[in-house]
């Protein structure tokens, strides 16, 4: 068993494709119509194309519970998901420079060094480095 896909809810898939593709550096892999305005939309990372795919799902503009659930992980301060990256200060560096906003600034804690930003389409994502 193994993992190919990942699903992140986004309230406009659009603007989620162009902040996860201009600013964080992902590849649009599937684009195909669903009916309703409503996409199958994936994209990979630049480093593992053949990696899993992270789906920009729009469940929740469809479906109240994703909304809600949605919600109170960001009231909360919770991250939707993490990326692993190799260098957490050069990637808040990197993205604080192209306006992406950060909730939580570069911090260590035990072996790892983090860091959360706005994903503007309703999350929180985690941004880790292993020491």
């Amino acid at each position: 068993m193994k993992v190919t896909l990942i699903s992140i809810p986004v309230l406009d898939q659009e603007k989620a494709l162009k902040f996860y593709t201009d600013k964080l550096g992902f590849i649009k892999k599937k684009d195909e119509p669903l009916g309703g305005g409503n996409r199958w939309l994936t994209l990979v990372s630049k480093e593992w194309q053949d990696g899993p795919e992270l789906l920009l799902e729009p469940a929740p503009v469809h479906f109240e519970p994703s909304k809600v659930f949605q919600n109170a992980l960001k009231e909360a301060g919770i991250p939707w998901t993490q990326f692993d990256v190799d260098n957490v200060e050069s990637e808040y560096e990197r993205l604080k420079d192209l306006g992406v906003e950060f909730n939580i600034k570069p911090t260590k804690m035990g072996n790892v060094k983090y860091a959360i930003l706005n994903d503007t389409c309703g999350n929180f994502i985690q941004l880790v480095q292993t020491l």
